[in-house]
């Protein structure tokens, strides 16, 4: 794998792109990023905080210029939020700028997954975290299979397979 080659991580909230972002760079000895983090450091306020304030449609825009920003940087790992492939532009940048993997989960994981965590915005609202989960998934797998260069599914497998997955597909695309 070329040493400038970026790799981005889609998938929905709960199929582990940042844990697997982050032990996927460290072991490819690559920077990496999430880009809920940047817009928190950014912003100095957590995400829930940022949908509160702005919305959603303010979110995405902030999403989409950490996304434009760090997509050119090179030989980096970023892990995107769970809604970033519904700009069309950031599913562009993605695309053109380094190999896109999908992570796929069984909602049952991905439920597992984030049951507990009060930073995700989306998931408490008048429906059930199931309803809203099943929703967004629905919508927004079209748009992660037609970004992705490759989709692996993270429902089972160890997090060690997983990333040894995603290395193999990197090399046998050199």
């Amino acid at each position: 794998m070329a040493k400038h080659s970026n790799i981005f991580l889609i998938g929905p909230m709960g199929a582990g792109k940042t844990t697997l972002g982050r032990q996927l760079a460290r072991r490819l000895n690559m920077d990496f990023y999430d880009s809920d983090r940047i817009i928190e450091e950014k912003t100095g306020a957590d995400i829930p905080l940022i949908f509160e304030k702005e919305g959603e449609a303010g979110f995405r825009k902030r999403e989409a210029a950490v996304i434009d920003e760090f997509s050119q940087k090179p030989g980096i790992v970023l892990a995107t939020g769970g809604g970033a492939v519904l700009n069309e532009t950031n599913r562009r940048h993605l695309k053109s700028r380094g190999t896109v993997f999908y992570l796929s989960s069984d909602l049952e994981s991905l439920l597992e997954r984030t049951h507990k965590d009060k930073n995700r915005p989306l998931l408490h609202g008048k429906e059930s975290p199931e309803v809203i989960l099943t929703r967004l998934i629905e919508q927004r797998d079209p748009l992660y299979r037609e970004t992705a260069d490759h989709i692996i599914d993270t429902s089972n497998d160890s997090l060690r397979h997983v990333i040894q997955a995603i290395i193999s597909h990197l090399d046998n695309c050199e």
